[in-house]
């Protein structure tokens, strides 16, 4: 795990790493993929284990989470997830940046699926 640039105190993590923690994987404990990119963006090519909480609607919807999880965080390119990171760290979550978003994440070989019967892209 490395650390934010920057931001020493916001814990990130390779997209290869997060495929080995997300929900589901052998050995990845009690942990959460939440995508924070909006509807639409989930909609045509997100990761299957992902719950899709759009950084537009986060404190709106912090009750969805549990502070016993470790969730990792993740939108397009690293950026968003890294902003909604930080909010979570400062409300009491253990959060984890994925570092480069779901392009590193498709790259990394991490499965992709769509909302509906399209062929999933990011």
């Amino acid at each position: 795990m490395v650390f934010g640039f920057g931001r020493a105190d916001l814990e990130q993590v390779s997209a290869a790493e997060a495929i080995s923690l997300s929900p589901g994987a052998p050995g990845s404990g009690s942990s959460v993929l939440v995508d924070v990119r909006e509807p639409w963006e989930f909609e045509a090519g997100h990761a299957p284990q992902a719950i899709n909480l759009p950084m537009s609607q986060l404190d709106a919807r912090l009750d969805e989470l549990s502070r016993e999880d470790t969730i990792l965080v993740i939108c397009h390119t690293g950026q968003r997830s890294l902003s909604v990171t930080g909010r979570l760290d400062h409300a009491g979550f253990s959060a984890v940046n994925v570092i480069g978003g779901m392009l590193e994440w498709v790259a990394a070989g991490g499965a992709l699926v769509a909302s509906d019967d399209r062929t999933p892209h990011v």
